[in-house]
């Protein structure tokens, strides 16, 4: 029977991996290896990627790769992409190279605004509240200005504090509403320290207010915390051309092609089921690209995802027009993004990202990030509705298979010749491999 362990985090590295070995890896030398394979060998590296988190034993890594040729407001731009996903950044560069003839792709951020909130009980006269709110703001704002006084510098700080009654879904609950600008910051560490003075100061001025009784001073403070629901700070990522110019695939003239495509993105509009699997590929681009930037893609998901499902149904992230015309395809997200501070600074390939992007300020990195995922949707949608999906992405997924039967150079050169003209699934590519052994 395994034991608890007290004091875990105090453990050497050396002690974490020996006790993990010995409690749940049966002591196979083999297991403890591959934890020491994926150490750097510069030990002052090392240790930066162990600082990141808490009882690090190893690394994970991601492969890091580049998806070129996007043309993005006139510039063109290579995008950094750290994801494991076959097809994905061959998808992204096939999307470039398509749109970089046809005008490139056209972003622009047109909210930037980041939402915190301090939640608390009130147990009194709602009026009474309203004025005690009224009176307090100023001195709110005023103890802030500690917190504040660099990002204003910088044209961020806090934008504006609202008292919300949460009364009709939780008895007693009410919020201050705060609106911030965080300009290249994430501003995640900002915002809930400024929450939590709002916290500390909007409690000690009720005990203190002498409209209140004794009961309605009484504020309980609940939590002080930002939102990763961002649906004003908002970024829109389009491309459009004359339909004859969709004229890529010999079976499919132009104006045949749109209506095919647009209607793939209308079942996304309506459908969940189809919307949920819409919305992940666009995710597949958004958040390689995040990962890559050392930005929080955990974040942007729930943002994204809530964003939606904003009209009370979960739909499709892309939207697609055919009027005059003129094929148009676009998206419009919420994204929280930084360029300076937490990892952005401290994570090598982090900082090499943003060099290779030309040191974007977070609102250019906002355009890059929804481009990514706008061309990301464009590849697959163009897949579905043609070849299907699976003719690239198996063809992409070939050598995660060959490897996982340790096959050698020789037989991936052989058996990828092979499965240009034939399709792939596992099976197929398991039988071939034994075929070739055999043979």
């Amino acid at each position: 029977m395994i034991k608890p362990i007290t004091g875990f985090s105090r453990l050497t590295k050396k002690e974490k991996i020996d006790w993990l070995a010995e409690t749940y890896l049966k002591n196979r030398p083999e297991d403890v290896a591959v934890l020491r394979q994926y150490w750097n060998e510069d030990s002052r590296l090392q240790q930066l990627h162990d600082e990141f988190t808490e009882n690090t034993l190893s690394n994970f890594y991601l492969p890091f790769g580049l998806a070129p040729n996007f043309l993005i407001n006139g510039d063109l731009l290579a995008i950094p992409m750290a994801i494991e996903e076959s097809s994905v950044i061959a998808a992204a560069s096939k999307a470039a190279k398509f749109w970089r003839t046809r005008g490139g792709f056209k972003a622009e951020v047109i909210e930037t605004k980041k939402i915190g909130q301090v939640h608390f009980n009130f147990f009194g006269n709602k009026q009474k509240l309203e004025q005690f709110f009224k009176a307090t703001k100023p001195k709110l704002l005023e103890a802030v200005k500690p917190i504040t006084r660099n990002m204003e510098k910088r044209g961020g700080g806090v934008l504006d504090i609202k008292l919300k009654d949460k009364t009709a879904e939780i008895a007693n609950y009410y919020q201050l509403h705060c609106e911030f600008e965080t300009k290249d910051s994430m501003g995640a560490n900002f915002i809930n320290s400024c929450l939590e003075k709002f916290a500390e100061v909007f409690q000690n001025e009720a005990r203190n207010y002498p409209d209140f009784s004794s009961e309605e001073k009484d504020i309980e403070i609940i939590m002080s915390i930002l939102s990763n629901y961002v649906p004003e700070c908002l970024v829109r990522a389009e491309v459009s051309c004359p339909v004859e110019e969709l004229n890529e695939n010999k079976d499919l003239n132009g104006e045949d092609f749109a209506k095919k495509f647009i209607q793939a993105v209308n079942i996304a509009e309506v459908e969940p089921y189809r919307a949920v699997t819409h919305n992940k590929g666009i995710m597949n681009g958004i958040d390689a690209v995040v990962l890559a930037t050392g930005n929080d893609f955990r974040a942007v998901e729930a943002g994204i995802h809530a964003y939606a499902a904003r009209n009370g149904k979960y739909s499709s992230l892309t939207h697609a027009s055919l009027e005059n015309g003129i094929f148009k395809f676009w998206i419009e997200i919420p994204l929280a993004l930084g360029t300076v501070g937490g990892l952005t600074s401290l994570h090598p390939l982090v900082k090499l990202a943003l060099d290779i992007l030309q040191q974007p300020s977070a609102k250019e990195l906002m355009k890059i990030v929804a481009v990514a995922g706008l061309a990301q949707n464009f590849a697959a949608i163009n897949s579905l509705t043609t070849t299907g999906i699976q003719q690239g992405h198996m063809k992409m997924h070939l050598m995660n298979i060959l490897n996982q039967y340790n096959a050698t150079e020789a037989e991936k050169k052989t058996l990828t010749q092979h499965f240009t003209k034939h399709t792939v699934t596992h099976s197929s590519a398991v039988e071939e491999l034994k075929k070739l052994r055999n043979s």
